[in-house]
């Protein structure tokens, strides 16, 4: 049997652990997985066209026929949910590998190496925490246009200060100790210790930021769209099916806002409490 087989092994059965040890994170685990089942298969598992309008059928509540009612054009709820869980989910997945991959790579770095470049980056970062988040998110959806790519963007920019922070406070405390000055001594070039030796020591503390931004990530975007800087209409997206439904909460229709809202808090919840499970079945100094 390989090491690579070996380790994999262990990791699988150090998350079996962790996960039998801790009810919340094992539900929450499979809150995310269900989530992103649903956005894989999302075109599949509609019952209706979420697009699709019709008239006669509008403004109708729960039915056998129609489980989440349907909106003020007829459109199914319920399918209209679905497939916005695929884009809701790209949009944050997308933007949060981003700003985990740069802030990370550019973190790890500065802490490593000092100097003026490490200056330069704290006070970039320091700019952009100067700002309300979503607001600077807003501003730059609006001068870039409200498209897809031009949210992803911005969310990735709003997310880059916590990776950059975290790691270049981790790694400027872990870049003298013993093991990296043996890797120096060993021939290693600075870049390969950032990269070989640091950023995978640092990784699993920084697991409970990733499952925490994915959350606010989805926030974003669905805040984005309730105010009409993010996804245009028809496309189906929680924030725009709130936004909608925010019109005919006095008229009793409480379907159109309800069952979007609970599947943004639904989200939002099972990414923040996997955080912490993601870091004990990372980190290798949970194993035994």
């Amino acid at each position: 049997m390989s090491m690579s087989t070996i380790e994999t092994s262990s990791t699988l059965r150090h998350a079996a652990f962790v996960l039998r040890g801790n009810p919340v994170t094992a539900i929450a685990a499979c809150g995310a997985l269900l989530l992103a089942l649903i956005a894989i298969f999302a075109p599949w598992l509609a019952p209706y066209d979420p697009i699709a309008s019709n008239v006669p059928a509008a403004l109708q509540p729960p039915s056998a026929a129609h489980w989440f009612g349907t909106d003020q054009l007829g459109r199914d709820v319920l399918s209209r949910l679905i497939v916005a869980s695929r884009l809701d989910l790209t949009i944050a997945v997308t933007a949060v590998a981003v700003s985990f991959a740069i802030g990370s790579v550019i973190g790890a770095l500065c802490g490593y190496g000092g100097g003026r470049l490490d200056k330069a980056v704290g006070r970039f970062v320091d700019v952009l925490m100067a700002f309300p988040l979503f607001v600077l998110a807003m501003a730059m959806v609006a001068a870039l246009g409200n498209r897809v790519e031009n949210i992803v963007i911005a969310t990735a920019i709003i997310n880059l200060p916590f990776y950059i922070r975290f790691a270049r406070a981790e790694v400027n405390i872990r870049r003298n100790v013993g093991w990296v000055e043996a890797a120096r001594a060993c021939g290693e070039s600075h870049v390969a210790v950032v990269l070989r030796f640091l950023l995978p020591n640092v990784l699993p503390a920084m697991a409970v930021q990733v499952s925490l931004n994915l959350g606010w990530a989805i926030l974003n975007a669905a805040g984005l769209s309730f105010i009409g800087l993010g996804v245009k209409p028809p496309t189906p997206e929680w924030g725009i099916m709130v936004a909608e439904g925010a019109r005919f909460i006095s008229t009793g229709r409480w379907w159109l806002v309800a069952f979007p809202g609970l599947a943004l808090m639904s989200a939002v919840l099972c990414f923040n409490l996997l955080g912490d499970g993601l870091r004990d079945i990372l980190d290798p100094r949970m194993r035994t």
